[in-house]
């Protein structure tokens, strides 16, 4: 018997009553997901992509968006289907080796997560108390103990917590595009795409950033632990609805993010491209041009408000993705505060030796490549679970639709081949 991740919270939300009340207990798992792809490293890839090419890379985050819908969709199916999260399927279904190796990979993806959630919960700190970036990292250090009480007060709980701060970010940009008033035009033609992504490798760069920052390894790994926490049936009919609903909960998260997301790269093109201000690829530069950009410090302030909120919303994810990761590849159990001060101290050293060692200059690179690197880890943590979905033998009646197991196929290659592009560009030059 497999002992499940997140023990304590395991089957914790009671499913019952009318078919209303049953989806509503499933409304939460999907926000939780939804928050990794609003994390501070989307805004660096997002401000970056938008400022240097305006709304045209708009339609890479809705592709990303939809690519995403349809992975965290077979990551629930395959935790209903079997009761195991995606680590646990991988060590149940890989030698003892690979099974390592993937998780040495997932674990490296967390930490560039942790990374960009470091320095964008420092730059809030700085953008709205004054606080200096290197006094933020190290501050940044205690989040520990806001997971710790949110776990402490039950999951459901927790998961009001990042929708309460998931709203506070909408009203925040929502603001920011009303007193930036963005071209339609460009808007639209934002969401055709553009030739120049296959011959442009800087635009690639950026647009695989926005991708490793939508498409989160992680949130593979977490969606299918997190769905857990729900009582399930043992019945097929009983997990068909709760594949339903669960899939339901997260299409409707993501769009939810989406919106956040594509507002973060059209407001970049509204206020900086626009305006001439085409190299703006640190958050720190964007808060300080965003005022005067748009005639109104009330701007400023809100971005600064939107990044905090990122970042303690990006806290409480990555500690739960880790805690599955660790539990489901090596069954290793240790507290969610160890567990945090482990991932939280491998993302301070780099953070904290760019901003002592640099200054904030390079804060805004470093945030992007985290997210790229993110994309380079992508296919390790997609083609296990395209692969386990599409089995009969690990899903039986549940096995996915031919048609969700081509796309998601489809969406493996495009990955593959973007990042293979990505890699011949550097190392050509």
């Amino acid at each position: 018997m497999v002992r499940p991740s997140l023990s304590e919270s395991h089957a914790s939300v009671a499913v019952s009553g009318s078919a209303i009340r049953r989806f509503l207990a499933f409304v939460g798992p999907g926000y939780l997901v939804a928050t990794g792809y609003m994390d501070p490293g989307n805004w660096a890839t997002a401000i970056a992509g938008g400022s240097k090419f305006g709304m045209a890379l708009l339609f890479v985050a809705v592709l990303s968006s939809i690519m995403a819908i349809i992975l965290q969709a077979l990551s629930a199916r395959l935790a209903i289907g079997t009761g195991l999260d995606l680590a646990q399927a991988c060590r149940r279904r890989f030698p003892r080796s690979m099974s390592f190796v993937l998780w040495i990979i997932a674990e490296a993806a967390i930490v560039a997560t942790d990374l960009a959630e470091v320095i964008g919960t420092a730059i809030g700190l700085q953008l709205l108390f004054g606080i200096p970036m290197a006094i933020g990292v190290l501050i940044t250090a205690l989040d520990v103990f806001l997971v710790l009480a949110l776990q402490n007060l039950g999951f459901r709980k927790l998961e009001a917590f990042v929708v309460a701060l998931l709203i506070v970010i909408a009203l925040a940009f929502a603001g920011q595009l009303v007193l930036a008033h963005p071209s339609i035009a460009a808007i639209a033609r934002g969401l055709i795409p553009t030739v120049d992504l296959a011959t442009n490798p800087e635009m690639l760069y950026i647009a695989l950033g926005i991708l490793g920052a939508t498409v989160m390894p992680h949130n593979l790994y977490l969606h299918s632990g997190v769905v857990l926490t729900r009582q399930i049936g043992p019945t097929t009919p009983q997990k068909r609805e709760a594949i339903r609903f669960a899939v339901w909960d997260s299409t409707i998260a993501l769009c939810f993010a989406l919106l956040i997301n594509g507002s973060i790269l059209i407001l970049a093109g509204a206020a900086f491209h626009a305006n001439g201000q085409t190299e703006v690829a640190e958050l720190q530069d964007a808060h300080r041009l965003i005022a005067p950009m748009l005639g109104t410090a009330l701007a400023a302030h809100l971005f600064g408000i939107a990044l905090l909120a990122c970042g303690m919303n990006s806290t409480v994810t990555a500690t739960l993705a880790g805690q599955i990761v660790m539990e489901g590849f090596v069954d290793i159990r240790v507290s969610p505060v160890v567990r945090r001060l482990i991932t939280r101290g491998l993302a301070l050293i780099p953070a904290a030796g760019v901003t002592i060692w640099a200054g904030e200059a390079l804060t805004g690179k470093l945030l992007v490549l985290s997210q790229v690197a993110l994309s380079l880890a992508l296919p390790f943590a997609i083609v296990p679970l395209v692969w386990f979905t599409a089995s009969r033998k690990m899903l039986g009646e549940l096995v996915a639709p031919r048609a969700l197991s081509a796309a998601a196929v489809v969406i493996a290659i495009l990955i593959v081949g973007l990042n293979v592009k990505l890699l011949a560009d550097f190392v050509m030059g």
